[in-house]
């Protein structure tokens, strides 16, 4: 953690996480449908697409965006279908200052933002005034296209993909995903820790193999994926060093994918660190009567992306904190509404008077990958 020089009235809490090793079969639960209606709830592959970015009315080209992961929900009519990004782009091709236009929560949209964190665009070419609109896209399972869909099984937030959706995918296949399914006799892994992690992505390969007669991978190639070339080279190499039940088979498909790197917070400039209020009374030091709840955004938490807010508050006699207010946040909003969440959950001792004007930095940090090759393949798609 880094050392902050301690200004009157201002403080840091420090929120560090380790990264649950969760293979990427592990999800939240799967969206509940909701009532019957005359036509019947129709299940859809939520996906937000990005627009051009500008900044002051220029298109900025580079790098494509980062899209959030896809999503599963019901037909989503009455929701909202798009959002407008604002954002700055520093010296190094990173968007920082970002923040989303419209109320605080967008439904199947809480990607949006650490997404856009995650993006690049070509360095040395600072912009402000940027921003960018992404437009919602709700396909039925049995139209959405197979990438798509396998995209949402290396990520799966809503829930295990439905059956509807697995027919899509083993129709880009061919007869090796048709039951029984090959069995693995000698399955070989990529040395994860080698292959170079994404900073705030988890990248993944989905390789397309035929079995000759003898069990042996053949034709294996890339069909789709997050385009990272040693985990290409490294899935290949493994796939076809691998060996399955005897049987010539085709169309065959496989997964490998590789957890995020972590994506360090933009530096605090100077300004920030020194943040103090000329007329508050707060002191130097406090203790804590009822320590802060420190909880990670969970969004970022999958994306492996720290961040710190600045937060200035008043406390009354009785310890509780009021007038809670957003002095800077990086690389997005959310850090600043989090940070605001950890503070209202904690308590000052009770004072004779009440303070006004404290000052404290949240720093979220991620701490220690334990696990960095935690990846894997599931073999070919379940049937």
């Amino acid at each position: 953690m880094e050392s902050l020089p301690m200004p009157r009235a201002a403080r840091s809490i420090c929120l560090a996480t380790a990264l649950l090793g969760l293979p990427a079969a592990a999800a939240l639960p799967s969206q509940p449908a909701p009532p019957a209606s005359p036509g019947g709830p129709r299940q859809m592959l939520i996906q937000w697409m990005p627009g051009e970015v500008r900044c002051r009315g220029t298109m900025v080209s580079g790098q494509a965006i980062r899209r959030p992961w896809n999503m599963l929900g019901w037909t989503v009519e009455a929701a909202p279908r798009s959002t407008t990004l604002r954002f700055a782009i520093d010296e190094r091709g990173r968007p920082v200052s970002i923040s989303r236009d419209g109320p605080d929560y967008l439904p199947f949209g809480d990607d949006i933002l650490p997404a856009m964190a995650a993006s690049r665009f070509p360095a040395g070419k600072p912009h402000e005034g940027c921003g960018v609109t992404f437009t919602m896209q709700a396909v039925p399972l049995d139209q959405a296209a197979a990438p798509e869909l396998m995209s949402y099984t290396i990520n799966p937030l809503s829930g295990r993909l439905p059956e509807e959706g697995w027919k899509s995918i083993r129709a880009s296949g061919g007869p090796c995903l048709d039951t029984p399914l090959p069995r693995a006799l000698i399955r070989h892994i990529p040395d994860f820790v080698k292959i170079p992690a994404t900073p705030g992505v988890r990248d993944w390969s989905m390789i397309r193999y035929d079995l000759n007669a003898a069990g042996k991978p053949v034709h294996a190639a890339i069909l789709t994926g997050t385009g990272n070339a040693a985990l290409n080279a490294a899935g290949l190499t493994a796939m076809r060093a691998s060996r399955f039940t005897r049987g010539a088979r085709t169309g065959c498909l496989a997964p490998y994918w590789r957890e995020a790197g972590t994506l360090p917070a933009p530096d605090m400039p100077e300004a920030i660190r020194a943040t103090r209020v000329a007329d508050g009374n707060c002191p130097d030091e406090h203790g804590w009567a009822t320590p802060p709840q420190l909880r990670f955004p969970e969004p970022y938490r999958r994306r492996r992306i720290e961040g710190w807010a600045v937060i200035r508050y008043d406390v009354a006699p009785w310890g509780e904190l009021g007038n809670l207010t957003v002095i800077a946040s990086e690389p997005t909003a959310d850090f600043g509404r989090q940070a605001i969440t950890v503070l209202r959950s904690a308590r000052l001792p009770a004072q004779r008077q009440g303070y006004v004007g404290c000052v404290d930095r949240v720093r979220f940090d991620m701490g220690p990958q334990t696990d960095p090759g935690l990846s894997g393949s599931e073999g070919a798609p379940p049937a």
